[in-house]
Parts: C-alpha cells; structure tokens; sequence
C-alpha cells in the first residue's frame, strides 16, 4: 500500500513495504526519487536497520549466537503498520515478529515519520528497546536520487558539493568489507566532487568517514537543478550507483553503521559506530532534503 502526501503543490508517495518514501515530485512535477527500474536497480530509498552494508559471510553472533541476516538488514523487506498520517505527513511502525525475532533477538519498535516541507522533506526514524536487555543495532538511509533530472543532461553533469573543503580519502569496500586502514584519495582540500560512473565502476561505494561538512548538495552544473541532503545525526556518508551500469542515478546515503570491519569482534554491538539502546530508551536519527 503506498500512501500520499501533498503540501504546497509538492507531492509525494509512502509505501507500508519497507517504510519508505517511494516519489517526491516538486510543484512543477519533476520526479527527483529513483524509480526503482530493475534494468539498473530496483531499490528506491530503502531503510537499513538493524545492520548497514554487509555481514562476514553474511554471519554476525549476537549474545553468542551466529545467525545469518540479509545485506542492510530486514526493515527495507518488511512490512510497516500505518501508525499516523496527516496531509503533509505519515508515521509508519514496525515491530518485532517471529521472523525478526529468529535473526534478531529482541523487542523493539521502530517509526519512521516521512515529512513534507515547504523546500523538500525529512525523515526521521526513532527506534525503542521495548524489551529487557541492551539493544544493539545500526541504521542508514539509502536514498536514490534520479541524476540526471533533466532533459538533455547527463550523470557528469553533476557534482557533489560539500558543506566545507574536505581532505577526505574514502573507504574501499570488497568482498570481506570495509578495511578501515585502506583507504584511497578521493577529496583533496575540495569541496567539490565531479560526478564520474568510475569511481563506482572501481570501488563500488565511496565511503566517508571524519567528514567537517554536515550537509552535501548534488547539483546540476547545467540546470542548477539538485538537492541538498542534511545528515547532522550521522557520523558516515556514502555515494553509490550501480557499478557497471551507467545507471541514471545516485544514492546519497547518511549512516551509523557500516559493512563489516577487518577488525571488529563477532558481535553485533562490536560493529563500528553501533549504537546500543538500555531497556526503554529511545533514539531518533534523521535527515532533511531539499531541492534546489
């Protein structure tokens, strides 16, 4: 089921499967949500919990238990309970159930509320330990913006550009996960990040770690066309596209939380940048988009 939302001529739709807001269209129409074509990718926004990236082995132990748990975890699978919806906004709730519960022991609920705004949307996630021992887990978001957006532009059309100037290598994931001792250059006392298929095509995902910047726009050098995405909660930024596609969009991803590290322990609380949540306490995450 997917749900609509509309605030000053800007619409956009929320589908229950995944929790996700699946289109975001401005006042004159424009489309600025990947349309999920599986030619290139069939994901649109996905939520990543209660893992982000992927498992050694696709295994992680919790409480000393090895069980196997999908990349990105199970929440962008699953269906979502309509927990709130007004005009401009929508909350969206999910629980722990037998499936979860057979990879991830523990109560817990989570809401995502998708909110229209005058300039964009956000999108905050809050998620409660409703049981009686410590939660550990990790959340990202996984947002595909259509790039180009235009008629008549193409992908190196566009850049990212940070916040700040940034000296920033990125993380090189492979087939184990993330080394946090590899690293390659990538942003050298620059602000500004030419959009190129290469560097998907050789690395697959650029991750950045010890950002200054809190923000990033993705900007149409042609149209001026773009969006700015805002990650205040989030210690790590990716930029992904499907390697050895030449696909028509770009994923800016805020996470807390990351693929599997060369040298992390077997836990999932051991994971990199885990968050772990007492009995009854609540954290929320979020981030803000804007077109430009």
């Amino acid at each position: 089921m997917e749900l609509e939302l509309k605030r000053g001529g800007r619409t956009a739709r929320v589908a229950t499967h995944g929790g996700e807001l699946v289109s975001y269209r401005d006042e004159n129409g424009l489309e600025y949500i990947w349309t999920g074509d599986p030619a290139y990718w069939p994901g649109r926004n996905p939520l990543l919990f209660p893992i982000v990236g992927g498992l050694k082995d696709g295994k992680v132990h919790i409480e000393g238990k090895e069980v196997s748990m999908n990349r990105h975890g199970f929440a962008r699978t699953s269906e979502f309970a309509v927990a709130g919806q007004g005009e401009d906004w929508a909350e969206l709730e999910l629980r722990e159930s037998g499936d979860t519960l057979a990879v991830y022991p523990y109560p817990f609920r989570l809401v995502v509320r998708q909110q229209l705004t005058d300039t964009g949307f956000t999108t905050s996630v809050t998620v409660t330990n409703t049981g009686d021992k410590p939660m550990p887990f990790c959340l990202g978001a996984h947002t595909g913006f259509r790039c180009p957006l235009e008629e008549g532009e193409a992908f190196t059309d566009y850049e990212v550009r940070f916040e700040q100037k940034e000296t920033c290598p990125t993380l090189v994931p492979d087939a184990n996960g993330v080394d946090l001792n590899r690293t390659r250059p990538c942003l050298e006392d620059t602000d500004v990040l030419p959009l190129d298929y290469k560097y998907f095509d050789e690395m697959d995902t650029l991750i950045f770690r010890g950002l200054k910047s809190r923000q990033v726009e993705l900007h149409s050098k042609k149209s001026g066309k773009g969006v700015r995405v805002r990650f205040h909660d989030f210690p790590l930024l990716a930029l992904w596209s499907m390697p050895g596609k030449a696909a028509p969009y770009v994923c800016i991803e805020p996470w807390h939380g990351m693929s599997a590290e060369a040298g992390e322990g077997p836990e999932l609380a051991d994971k990199a940048y885990c968050i772990t949540l007492a009995p009854g306490e609540s954290r929320t995450l979020g981030y803000q988009v804007d077109t430009l």
